[in-house]
C-alpha cells in the first residue's frame, strides 16, 4: 500500500521573508525540509535552521516545487501555519484528584474542557506536564533536541501516592524520566499542587528532599495550594487550607530554603504568594525569590509588582491631576492593589481610586484569584455603583491576546452593561501606575 503523503498546510507567509521571495503562498503544502518529513514545530525549526537546505512545496494544483535555499543560520523562512505546534495536541489521560477542569460547570466553551499534557507546550508556553502521557519517543526527542527547560507537575515523589493522586497506575513509574533528563543535562522546574491530608506534611518533606537530588538540573520547585470550586460532586473530598495550615506550610518550606541555601546556595523550593496572603504574613523580599523562575505559578508576583511600582514612582515628580476611577480584582489580590494605590496617591493626591474585590460566585467563594473571575460576577457586583471615569481590570482575566473572559463575556459586553469605559491593566508595575494616572 502506498504511504499517504505527510504535509503541513501553509496559512500565510511573512512580508519580506524568504518564503515570499520564493513565491510560496497561503494554501501551499510543506512536504519536506532537508529531505525529511516534519512531525511538529521542533522538527521544522531543527530542519530549517541550516544555511543550505532544500524544501519541497506542493502547490494547490498538485505541482511540486523543490526549492534550494541559502540563508543565515537560524534565519526564519517566514512560513506561517494554522497550529503553532504543527501537530495535534496530546491530551491528558489522568484523572487527578485536584484537576481544575473536572471542577468546572457544564455549558462552557468546549476548549475549556480540553486537558493538555503535551511536553512540547512546556517549552513553547511554559505549561506543566505530568510525564504520564509522555512516550519513550517523546523523551528521546527532548533529549535529541536538548529542549530546556521542561516544567514538570511532580506533586509527590512517593510512587504509590502519585498513582493515587493522579489516578494513573503508571504515574509512579513516570518519575524515572526525571533521572534521564538529569543525566542529559536537561533543565527542569517542578510544581507541587498541595492537597491537605495527601501530599503535605511528611510527604512534602519527602518530595522536596527527593527533588533536591536533581539539582542543579532541577532549578526550582513551587508549592501551590489546590484550587477548589463548588463543582466537586462525585470527586475526591478535599479540604481548604486554613490560615493555620498556611502558616505551617510556609514554616516547612522556609525551613527547607534555609537548609538548601546553606548546602547548595539556592533556596530551590518556593511557596506561592497565596500561602503568604492566606497566612496574613508579609511577602518575602526580592532576593528570596532569586531569579523569579516560578512567576507564572504565582510565586513572587506580589513582591515583583510592589517593587516595580516603587521603582517607577521614584522616577515621577507627581502633580495635582484629578481622576476618579475604580479597580476590580479578585478577593486575594485586592489588599495588594490597595497598597499600590496608596503609594500612587502619595505623589498624586487628587487621584481617587476605589479597589473593589469581586467575590467569585461562579466557581465558588473559595476561588479568590483574579484570573478565574467571570464577566457575569464582575457586572453583577459593579452594576449600579458609581465607577467614575473608567473601570480598570487585570489582564489575567482575559484569554491571551483576546478580550474574552471565561464565561465568554467580552470587554464590549461589560462596557455596555456597566455603561463605562474599561481599561485592561498589564501585569507590570509601570503599567499599573500609568493606567491609574492616565499617562
Amino acid at each position: 500500500m502506498k504511504k499517504e503523503k505527510s504535509y503541513h498546510i501553509i496559512t500565510g507567509v511573512s512580508k519580506g521573508s524568504i518564503a515570499e521571495e520564493l513565491g510560496i503562498e497561503a494554501g501551499d503544502k510543506l512536504l519536506l525540509a532537508g529531505g525529511k518529513e516534519i512531525k511538529d514545530v521542533f522538527d521544522y525549526h531543527y530542519l530549517t535552521n541550516e544555511e543550505h537546505l532544500t524544501v519541497l512545496i506542493e502547490k494547490p494544483d498538485g505541482e511540486e516545487w523543490e526549492l534550494e535555499i541559502e540563508k543565515e543560520y537560524e534565519e526564519d523562512l517566514g512560513l506561517l501555519f494554522e497550529e503553532g505546534l504543527m501537530d495535534e495536541y496530546h491530551s491528558c489521560r489522568n484523572k487527578c484528584m485536584f484537576c481544575f477542569i473536572d471542577q468546572m460547570p457544564p455549558g462552557m466553551r468546549e476548549t475549556l474542557y480540553f486537558k493538555d499534557d503535551d511536553a512540547r507546550l512546556s517549552f513553547l508556553q511554559g505549561n506543566y506536564v505530568t510525564m504520564t502521557n509522555m512516550s519513550d519517543e517523546d523523551v528521546e526527542r527532548i533529549l535529541f533536541y536538548k529542549l530546556s527547560p521542561i516544567n514538570i507537575s511532580v506533586h509527590t515523589t512517593n510512587p504509590e501516592l502519585r498513582c493515587k493522586m493522579l489516578n494513573n497506575r503508571f504515574a509512579g513509574q513516570a518519575l524515572e524520566k526525571l533521572q534521564r533528563f538529569k543525566n542529559a543535562g536537561i533543565e527542569m522546574n517542578g510544581q507541587i499542587v498541595l492537597c491537605k491530608g495527601y501530599n503535605d506534611k511528611e510527604e512534602l518533606d519527602r518530595t522536596i528532599s527527593d527533588l533536591s537530588a536533581y539539582l542543579p538540573c532541577m532549578k526550582s520547585v513551587s508549592v501551590v495550594p489546590v484550587g477548589l470550586t463548588k463543582y466537586r460532586e462525585g470527586l475526591t473530598h478535599l479540604s481548604k487550607f486554613t490560615k493555620e495550615d498556611a502558616l505551617e506550610v510556609i514554616t516547612q518550606i522556609e525551613g527547607w530554603q534555609k537548609k538548601l541555601f546553606a548546602e547548595k546556595k539556592t533556596r530551590f523550593v518556593y511557596a506561592s504568594d497565596e500561602w503568604y496572603l492566606t497566612a496574613e504574613l508579609p511577602i518575602p523580599s526580592a532576593s528570596s525569590y532569586e531569579s523569579y523562575r516560578q512567576l507564572e505559578n504565582g510565586v513572587g508576583m506580589v513582591r515583583l509588582l510592589s517593587d516595580e511600582v516603587d521603582e517607577y514612582l521614584n522616577t515621577k515628580q507627581g502633580d495635582e491631576r484629578k481622576r476618579n476611577i475604580t479597580l476590580a480584582t479578585g478577593v486575594l489580590a485586592a489588599p495588594i492593589i490597595e497598597e499600590q494605590i496608596r503609594k500612587i496617591q502619595k505623589k498624586y493626591p487628587n487621584i481617587k481610586a476605589e479597589v473593589v474585590p469581586i467575590v467569585n460566585y461562579f466557581f465558588g467563594e473559595d476561588i479568590t484569584v483574579a484570573g478565574l473571575l467571570t464577566g457575569q460576577d464582575i457586572v453583577a457586583q459593579l452594576k449600579g455603583k458609581e465607577l467614575g471615569e473608567a473601570l480598570l481590570l487585570p489582564v489575567a482575566l482575559f484569554r491571551s491576546g483576546e478580550d474574552v473572559l471565561l464565561d465568554d463575556m467580552t470587554l464590549s459586553d461589560m462596557e455596555k452593561a456597566l455603561q463605562t469605559k474599561i481599561h485592561i491593566v498589564q501585569s507590570e508595575g509601570k503599567f499599573l501606575v500609568d493606567t491609574v494616572i492616565k499617562k
